[in-house]
């Protein structure tokens, strides 16, 4: 890694603001060793290039923006307060003001990672209850971690929490115990419970600590933590407790989160589903916003652990009105420990900083602001999760510290995710991938991950005007700039398809340049891709875009365009690369086709088609 005065520089140029120039974009970049660069690149006039082009289309919007952040667990604040408190403030200075940490999702009693026994906020002699909730008290938190928590938030006054409990009161379970189980099937229950949430927003208010979000339950369908305190929380029963707690809470501005859990059950979750529980396997977040219960859920949280993120995208497209975050994943500890940075840079710059957020999450939150050099404390649970920072003798920057900072110094609260075609994948293929926002004030933001361990070239091109940069091996990096946008109208593929010569022609309408459609054979005349808008409209371009197989461009075409599928009008094209384009001067089209005029032994390809009004 970095030695302290290569970090102490990086940490300087990051706080850096974004050029005033719109000509100018600056660059953030984190390689997989652990060293940083900062520099600009300069925009040019957009011209075919050798390299894969990135395409911005901020006329495209999908999700604004909350936080990105992690958790100030018992282990965290304990940690931390090993530290002189000169020590101590630098670091939470680090975190929260120079690297822009602005979300917390705080542990409402103990989880895993506690350097004490488990508690809750109610607990009671075994074999009592209190459902009026007369020993309910935050009293613990008060030595560490709220004021933690009040310091972050002087830091960082965009800072926003949520509360997740890990298990309930011992009293309010069908075992009796803080350790699995489930909540007693009764309606004093749910309300106890309901209520029990109610006083945690209301006694940390009264502390100075906002709570802007609450679950109900961290991992609801893990049966059988490990030494932990943890819980089994049907979505049925989940839907009982919300009624409760939705009408509860119309007096506070804390909104309620379903589900936290996994993109994707675990098999193991799964085989043991009890029979009352089926339904929820593969599809707790639907079960829960298909009950009468979603009108007071404003959205869904998921965690990393199991699937990928492209099930939030099946679940906005089910449920568009309801908002997705992500709120949980922990770095860990790689087999051998010197591959640990470099790993855990790739697998998150992947997933979590441009896999969520290309899924429609609104927000990136790892697990354990800071642990020891041990992985710990922990009570059961996980010895590997790494934090984002580790205390010892000295503190340490992990990966997950530079990851979030490349979103979280740069994306602000309220700022926009934009199209941007992208050629990676999470599962690995080699490529850039990428994602892109505006800001409130304009400036444009795009995080860049290269997959592959050798440098590759990019180009990027926003309007009329573009830039090229060839990423490290394994990097990633974050380009900022003002003004210049795109005035281009997009219009979204919704309902797009396509037929063809070849593999898959609907790869080429599915809004996701990874894929493609491909002749799969060398380029012949005649071979063509044809596309059906889903109706007739005013179109005033469309593109044919290569991908990221830049050598796959067609050599020689024609365009035509229809309204019917029936009349055919030729379309004045242009471009000779990776794109290929037609001019159709806002005429009212359904169909537009491009057919192939030349022979050669190359394949064509197109990995995206778009159109503008």
């Amino acid at each position: 890694m970095a030695g302290l005065g290569t970090a102490l520089l990086s940490v300087l140029l990051l706080a850096a603001p974004p050029p005033h120039h719109s000509d100018t974009a600056r660059v953030w970049v984190t390689s997989p060793d652990g060293s940083n660069y900062v520099g600009t690149v300069d925009f040019g006039a957009a011209v075919d290039t050798a390299a894969p082009t990135i395409v911005i289309d901020p006329g495209r919007k999908f999700q604004t923006m909350t936080g990105f952040g992690a958790s100030i667990t018992d282990s965290s604040a304990a940690v931390l307060y090993r530290l002189a408190p000169a020590a101590r403030n630098a670091a939470m200075t680090d975190l929260f003001a120079t690297d822009r940490i602005n979300f917390l999702r705080q542990p409402i009693g103990a989880s895993d990672f506690t350097d004490e026994p488990a508690y809750t906020y109610d607990d009671v002699p075994a074999g009592q209850t209190d459902y009026a909730l007369r020993h309910f008290s935050v009293a613990h938190d008060r030595a560490q971690i709220l004021p933690l928590l009040r310091q972050a938030s002087r830091l960082n006054p965009e800072l926003q929490i949520m509360g997740t409990p890990w298990s309930p009161p011992a009293w309010m379970k069908t075992n009796g115990s803080l350790i699995g189980g489930r909540l007693i099937d009764s309606p004093a229950i749910y309300r106890a419970y309901a209520s029990y949430l109610l006083k945690f927003v209301q006694a940390y208010r009264a502390e100075g600590v906002r709570i802007d979000y609450l679950s109900l339950q961290n991992e609801p369908q893990n049966r059988a933590p490990s030494g932990y305190p943890g819980m089994d929380l049907p979505s049925w029963q989940a839907a009982k407790v919300i009624e409760q707690l939705g009408p509860m809470l119309r007096f506070e501005k804390t909104k309620i989160l379903g589900y936290d859990h996994n993109w994707a059950e675990h098999p193991n979750d799964a085989a043991n589903t009890p029979p009352d529980e089926v339904a929820d396997i593969d599809h707790y977040p639907q079960e829960l916003l298909a009950s009468p219960a979603a009108r007071w859920v404003a959205g869904t949280a998921y965690h990393c652990y199991s699937g990928d993120p492209s099930a939030m995208t099946a679940l906005h497209n089910e449920f568009p009105a309801k908002d997705i975050y992500f709120t949980e994943c922990s770095g860990s500890q790689s087999g051998d420990p010197t591959m640990t940075f470099s790993d855990t840079l790739k697998w998150h710059a992947r997933n979590l900083i441009i896999g969520n957020t290309r899924n429609w999450a609104k927000t990136v939150v790892n697990w354990n602001l800071a642990l020891d050099e041990t992985n710990g404390p922990h009570t059961g649970g996980c010895g590997t999760c790494t934090g984002v920072i580790t205390v010892g003798a000295s503190v340490t920057r992990n990966a997950e510290y530079y990851t979030l900072g490349h979103l979280a110094r740069f994306v602000r609260p309220g700022a926009t995710r934009v199209a941007s075609t992208s050629f990676g994948t999470t599962g690995w293929n080699g490529q850039v991938m990428d994602v892109a926002f505006v800001n409130p004030d304009g400036s444009t933001v795009l995080v860049a991950h290269n997959e592959n361990d050798n440098p590759q070239a990019v180009a990027v091109r926003i309007g009329n005007r573009q830039f090229s940069y060839t990423l490290p091996g394994g990097s990633l990096a974050t380009f900022v700039w003002r003004g210049g946008g795109s005035h281009d109208r997009p219009i979204a593929p919704t309902g797009w398809t396509a037929t063809g010569t070849g593999d898959v022609p609907a790869n080429a309408v599915d809004d996701d340049a990874s894929t493609r459609f491909s002749t799969g054979a060398a380029q012949q005349p005649g071979q063509y891709l044809q596309v059906d808008l889903g109706r007739a409209q005013p179109v005033r371009r469309i593109v044919f875009d290569t991908g990221a197989s830049t050598g796959d461009y067609p050599r020689g075409y024609a365009i035509t365009a229809s309204a019917d599928g029936v009349h055919w009008a030729p379309v004045r094209s242009a471009g000779a690369g990776q794109f290929a384009e037609g001019d159709l001067r806002g005429r009212n089209v359904r169909f537009v086709r491009i057919t192939l005029t030349a022979a050669t032994d190359t394949w064509w390809s197109v990995a995206d088609v778009r159109a503008y009004r």
